[in-house]
């Protein structure tokens, strides 16, 4: 069960990689990126970031890229976030995948 804190951090992360996402969009050749959810460890040092690539075949490259430009992400987020948050936790980037399961579930359903 997460706190009240960490689910406040987890929204403001998530607002804060979405704009970041959104700027860097034009150097992903039309990939479209965004953040679908945000789950931060009781500590506060971990952060999880799930998201959503269009189109989805390009999701584990993404979640690679992301994952190796972690630390670059990281900083601009603190850059965002100094008066906010005292330390910036470490992210970790995963695929989100229950958008392209709710399509599958529709196609055998139909």
């Amino acid at each position: 069960m997460e706190s009240t804190r960490q689910s406040k951090i987890a929204r403001l992360i998530q607002k804060e990689l979405s704009e970041i996402f959104l700027l860097q969009a034009k150097s992903m050749n039309g990939v479209l990126v965004s953040v679908t959810a945000v789950r931060v460890s009781p500590d506060l040092s971990i952060a999880r970031v799930y998201i959503s690539v269009f189109p989805s075949e390009r999701g584990d490259e993404i979640v690679k890229s992301l994952n190796s430009n972690m630390k670059a992400i990281r900083f601009d987020l603190g850059n965002r976030l100094r008066h906010q948050l005292r330390i910036i936790p470490e992210l970790k980037f995963f695929i989100d995948d229950s958008l392209d399961y709710l399509e599958r579930i529709d196609e055998l359903l139909k």
